[in-house]
């Protein structure tokens, strides 16, 4: 890639509940990355509120970078099948529509989930070539084996988190992988336990390729053993044990996955501290904490903190408890964010 030339995009996909997140982490992907030259940022809207657009279109120019908002308007009109996005915001529906509603000329581009935080440079990850891949994501070998059976794959097939999403759309716009999605998604009747994530899983199986996990730190995982993460899938001793070191010592994108949301009161969560750091940059730098889950989080850190002590009880768990844990822990995330 000729950097200085070429223009990297970003996608982010937010509505008003998820604003202040996307604020954070896309001040945090500015602030790293002022040596790109080309830098176009778009954010798919799931009818956010023109206030909240005009804040980060300003955040944006702040750092001299141009922000494209794409207004997606009622997700729900674009399928014509019913469907039940299992406690997740809609909003997170928008990525697979960014080769439909993107400009043709954006040929490749970076996707980033609200809730990240960038710490270092994407350029590395953005000059990664997909070969005959479509997408390159990061693993995640701790879903439970009923969310996997459910898109067709075995128990140690690879599966990927969507939060961070290297897309040649390109190849999207001519495969028309907008319709596999679609269909796939129709074919599960519209009802998934990680809609969007579940569906590149299923639809795209074989065409996904594996990036390092530094460019998806799931912030749970500090609990984890890379031993406990490749007894739960084989897939994962792909990675190595030194990448996934390396990755804990130094990542590269931050994504909070799990339940210790920085954001909620309480939180124990390791990296807190760079989320508020970011966050204090932004217009919605006077946002309060969502409380009233403080007995929650410090049930959660205790149970993290027995992973690490124990991996069998964690194993444990997640054999016996399974989708009902998961289906418990979608009751308690909800957006947080109000007009101010």
């Amino acid at each position: 890639m000729e950097w200085n030339e070429e223009t990297a995009n970003i996608i982010y996909a937010s509505n008003d509940g998820y604003a202040g997140h996307l604020a954070a982490s896309m001040y945090s992907l500015l602030d790293n990355n002022r040596n790109i030259r080309n830098m176009d940022l778009y954010v798919l809207s799931a009818q956010m509120c023109q206030e909240y657009k005009d804040r980060l279109v300003d955040m944006a120019g702040a750092f001299h970078r141009t922000l494209h908002v794409v207004e997606l308007g009622d997700l729900r009109q674009r399928f014509d099948f019913e469907i039940d996005t299992r406690g997740f915001d809609i909003s997170a529906m928008g990525r697979l529509f960014a080769p439909q509603v993107l400009p043709g000329t954006v040929k490749k581009a970076l996707y980033l989930d609200c809730d990240t935080i960038v710490c270092q440079s994407i350029r590395p990850l953005y000059e990664t070539g997909l070969g005959d891949a479509l997408v390159g994501m990061v693993m995640e070998p701790t879903v439970y084996r009923e969310m996997k059976e459910s898109i067709g794959l075995g128990k140690d097939d690879p599966y990927y988190n969507s939060g961070v999403l290297l897309m040649d759309l390109d190849r999207w716009r001519g495969e028309d992988v907008l319709k596999k999605l679609l269909d796939f998604y129709k074919s599960c009747h519209g009802r998934l336990f990680a809609c969007d994530q579940d569906t590149i899983n299923g639809a795209l199986k074989g065409r996904i390729k594996t990036l390092p996990v530094k460019y998806n730190y799931f912030t749970n995982y500090r609990y984890f053993r890379y031993s406990t993460l490749c007894t739960m899938c084989a897939a994962y001793r792909e990675i190595g044990e030194e990448a996934y070191l390396e990755a804990r010592r130094s990542p590269a994108i931050i994504h909070y996955l799990g339940d210790e949301r920085p954001w909620i009161a309480g939180n124990h969560n390791h990296f807190r501290k760079l989320y508020e750091y970011y966050l204090a940059k932004t217009p919605w730098k006077d946002t309060p904490k969502q409380r009233g889950k403080e007995r929650y989080m410090h049930m959660w850190w205790v149970f993290n903190r027995l992973t690490w002590i124990c991996p069998p009880f964690r194993l444990w768990i997640s054999r016996c408890l399974g989708m009902k844990l998961v289906d418990s822990r979608r009751k308690h995330v909800k957006s947080y964010y109000v007009k101010s």
